[in-house]
């Protein structure tokens, strides 16, 4: 295992139980990079790419992390607690049994994730790009979604109770499979939530 470095060029590197608490990482570059069982700890990362790593197991909980993209990453059983992402993209990665209660997030693109069957209870998602996430069977119970774009999520089987969607974008969102009661949606969204179940709405 090699030493990781700032701004280093790393691919197909085994960094497997590895650990990295408390290091600080500027302009680093990771493609296909497996950090399976690694401590990543209070990890600060600024402007870093990982491209298709496997985090399985890794323990991330106080990282932090600015504008660093994590896209088509496997985080299956992952520790995030207390983690935070600030304009990072996380597009097309996944999130199978990680544990993100309590992982914090300022805005970014977390498109196409998979957090299905997570505990989101409470998270803050506000102006977040969730466009076509899988969240099905979620506890997503008080989370904050204002003015996020949920273009075409998937929220089936989810707890909502108490969950703010005012401004968010909902469009391509099937809500026939969806409890919303307790939700907050603003009047717009309310023809958007008709209309998708098939209703015509009209003056």
């Amino acid at each position: 295992m090699q030493p990781v470095q700032n701004e280093g060029k790393y691919t197909g590197e085994i960094f497997d139980n590895g650990v990295f608490s408390d290091a600080l990482l500027r302009g680093a570059s990771f493609s296909k990079c497996s950090f399976r069982n690694a401590d990543l700890r209070e990890t600060n990362t600024t402007g870093c790419m990982f491209d298709r790593c496997d985090f399985s197991n890794a323990r991330l909980n106080a990282s932090v992390h600015t504008h660093t993209a994590f896209t088509n990453c496997h985080f299956q059983k992952t520790a995030f607690l207390g983690a935070h992402f600030d304009n990072c993209k996380m597009t097309g990665s996944t999130f199978n049994g990680a544990a993100v209660a309590a992982i914090s997030i300022v805005e970014g693109d977390w498109s196409y994730v998979s957090l299905r069957d997570s505990d989101l209870k409470g998270i803050d998602f506000r102006k977040v790009r969730l466009k076509e996430a899988d969240m099905a069977r979620c506890n997503l119970e008080k989370a904050d979604f204002r003015e996020a774009d949920l273009t075409g999520a998937i929220l089936s089987g989810s707890k909502l109770k108490e969950a703010d969607f005012r401004g968010a974008l909902i469009d391509g969102i099937d809500f026939g499979n969806v409890n919303l009661r307790g939700a907050r949606f603003d009047f717009t969204q309310a023809i958007v939530i008709v209309q998708s179940l098939g209703a015509i709405v009209s003056g």
